[in-house]
C-alpha cells in the first residue's frame, strides 16, 4: 500500500512525473536566453566592420534588446499566467528562433537593431514563463531549491559562457552564427517542451490591465534610452532630462494606477512584501553591477591588452567555474542557514572582487590581477543568486507566480541596462579627464591605453558600490529563515 502522500506509482502526490525533465527544458530556454545578453559583446567589432556601424550608434546591438526585453517582461509575465505558461513559452521559443535567424542574415544595421528588438518581445514572453514553470511545477521545497539552483547557475555562468561561444563563432565562423546559434537551440527546446512540458495558468480575473501596460512599458522604456542618451549627449542634454522627467510621470501614474485597478499588471501586494521587494531591489543593483563589468573588462581584454575574441571569451573562464562550483555550495547551504547568511556575504565578496580589479593597468598580468577578481566575484554571486530567486517568489499565490517571475527578471534587465549606461557615462568622463589632465596627444597610444584603463577602474569602483549597496538592502530587508524555506510553499499571498 503506497504512503499516503504519494500515489499508486510512487510518486509524491502534486509532483510532475517528467519534472526533472522539464527542468532541463527550462535550463536550455533560460542559457538560451542569457547567452544572448552576452554573446554579442564579443561581435560587435565584426559586425561594425561589417554593417557600417558607428562608434556612437554601436551601443544599439546590446540596448535594442535590453530596452525591448527589460520594458516587456511584466506583460509577458502577465499573458503567460492567462493564456497559459506553456503555451507562451512555446511562442517565445518559436518567436525567439525567428528573430535570431533575421539578425545571423541582416543585410545592414537597421535590421540588425530591428531583430534586436524583437528578439527582447519574444524573450519577454519566454522568460517569466520559463521561471514560473519551474515554480509550478516543483512543488517540494527541497526539490525546488534543486531546481532553482539548476536555473540561478545558468543565470550566472550564462554570461561568461556567453562571451566564450562568441568569441568561439566570431573567430572560426562569423558574427552572425552569434544570433544564428539561438534558432537551432530555440527548435530543440521547443520540440522537447511540447513533450515534458506541462500547462498551467493563473485562476480567477484574467482580464488585462491597458492603462498599467502602457504607462509601465513607456515608463521602463523612457527611463532606460534616457540613461543611454545620457551616455552620448551628456546628463545636462535637453533630451536626457525630457526622457527622466516622462519616465518619472509615467511611473508613478502606473503606481496610482495599480493601486487602484480591479485586476492590475503589477499587483502591489507582490513587491510590498519586504522579502520579495527587497529581492527585486537586489536583483536591480546586482544586473547595474555585474553587466557593465562584463562590458568594461571585455573591452580592456581585447583593446588594452590585445586579446583576440576567441582568447578574450575564454578569460572569463575563471567566472564561470566560479559559478558553477558555488552553485552547488549554495543550492546545499541555503536550507541549512537560509538566504540572508549566503547573500550578504556573497554580494560583500563580489564587490571585494570588483575592487580589485581597480588595480589594473595596461601593463599588469592576466593571472595576477584579472583571475583572483574573477574567483572571489563568481563564488560571491553564485551565494545570491541561488537564494536571490527563492526569495523572489517565495509565499507568491499561482494567480500571480508569472508577473513575480517577470519582475526578477525585470529588476536585473533594467538594472543592466541602467547600470550599463549610467556606468558607460562614469568611466567616459574619467578617461576624457585622464586625457586633459595628463595632455595626452591623440596619437600616444600608451597614452591613450592608461586613460582608457583609468575610465574602467573608476567605473569598477561603482560597480563595486553598487553591489555593496545591494549586500545593505538584502541585509535590513529579507527576514525568511530557514525553516520558512522547508515549508510547504504555495499558501498564497494575504
Amino acid at each position: 500500500m503506497p504512503n499516503q502522500n504519494r500515489d499508486a506509482q510512487g510518486h509524491i502526490k502534486g509532483q510532475a512525473p517528467d519534472r526533472w525533465r522539464t527542468l532541463i527544458v527550462i535550463a536550455i530556454s533560460q542559457l538560451m536566453l542569457v547567452l544572448d545578453s552576452s554573446i554579442m559583446n564579443i561581435a560587435i567589432p565584426s559586425a561594425k566592420i561589417d554593417l557600417g556601424i558607428s562608434d556612437a550608434n554601436q551601443q544599439w546591438v546590446i540596448t535594442a534588446y535590453t530596452l525591448a526585453f527589460g520594458s516587456l517582461l511584466l506583460l509577458g509575465g502577465r499573458i503567460g499566467d492567462y493564456m497559459g505558461r506553456k503555451k507562451i513559452f512555446l511562442t517565445g521559443l518559436v518567436g525567439f528562433a525567428g528573430a535570431s535567424a533575421i539578425g545571423g542574415f541582416a543585410a545592414n544595421q537597421g535590421m540588425l537593431y530591428s531583430s534586436r528588438a524583437l528578439q527582447g518581445v519574444f524573450g519577454a514572453l519566454l522568460a517569466p514563463a520559463a521561471l514560473a514553470i519551474i515554480s509550478e511545477t516543483f512543488t517540494v521545497p527541497a526539490e525546488r531549491a534543486k531546481a532553482f539552483g539548476v536555473f540561478g547557475a545558468i543565470s550566472g555562468g550564462g554570461a561568461a559562457i556567453g562571451l566564450i561561444v562568441g568569441g568561439t563563432l566570431t573567430e572560426f565562423a562569423s558574427w552572425r552564427w552569434c544570433l544564428g546559434v539561438n534558432t537551432p537551440i530555440a527548435i530543440i527546446a521547443g520540440i522537447l517542451a511540447l513533450k515534458f512540458v506541462h500547462e498551467s495558468k493563473a485562476e480567477g480575473d484574467n482580464t488585462y490591465d491597458i492603462p498599467g501596460v502602457i504607462t509601465a512599458t513607456l515608463g521602463l522604456f523612457a527611463l532606460t534610452y534616457g540613461f543611454n542618451e545620457a551616455a552620448t549627449k551628456g546628463w545636462s542634454s535637453t533630451i536626457t532630462i525630457s526622457l527622466f522627467i516622462a519616465a518619472a510621470i509615467l511611473l508613478f501614474l502606473f503606481i496610482q494606477i495599480e493601486s487602484k485597478v480591479k485586476n492590475p499588471l503589477m499587483p502591489l501586494r507582490v513587491i510590498k512584501d519586504r522579502n520579495r521587494g527587497g529581492s527585486y531591489l537586489g536583483s536591480l543593483v546586482v544586473g547595474a553591477g555585474l553587466f557593465s563589468m562584463f562590458l568594461f573588462l571585455g573591452l580592456y581584454l581585447q583593446v588594452v591588452l590585445g586579446y583576440s575574441p576567441l582568447k578574450s571569451g575564454f578569460a572569463f573562464l575563471p567566472f564561470t567555474a566560479g559559478i558553477i562550483v558555488f552553485a552547488g555550495v549554495a543550492s546545499q547551504l541555503l536550507p541549512k542557514f537560509g538566504p540572508k547568511p549566503l547573500m550578504v556575504p556573497g554580494l560583500v565578496a563580489a564587490s571585494i572582487g570588483l575592487l580589485l580589479l581597480t588595480r589594473i593597468t595596461p601593463e599588469t598580468s592576466y593571472l595576477t590581477h584579472v583571475v583572483p577578481s574573477l574567483l572571489i566575484m563568481s563564488s560571491g554571486m553564485a551565494l545570491v543568486f541561488i537564494p536571490l530567486t527563492s526569495t523572489s517568489l517565495h509565499g507568491i499565490s499561482g494567480h500571480d507566480t508569472g508577473v513575480a517571475s517577470a519582475m526578477v527578471n525585470t529588476s536585473q534587465q533594467i538594472g543592466g541596462s541602467l547600470g550599463t549606461a549610467l556606468l558607460n557615462t562614469v568611466a567616459a568622463t574619467a578617461t576624457a579627464s585622464y586625457f586633459t589632465v595628463n595632455a595626452i596627444a591623440q596619437d600616444d597610444m600608451a597614452g591613450r591605453f592608461a586613460a582608457m584603463t583609468h575610465g574602467y577602474t573608476v567605473a569598477f569602483k561603482f560597480s563595486a558600490a553598487l553591489l555593496f549597496t545591494g549586500a545593505i538592502v538584502l541585509f535590513f530587508f529579507i527576514n525568511i529563515g530557514k525553516e520558512a524555506l522547508v515549508e510547504t510553499e504555495g499558501a498564497g499571498i494575504h
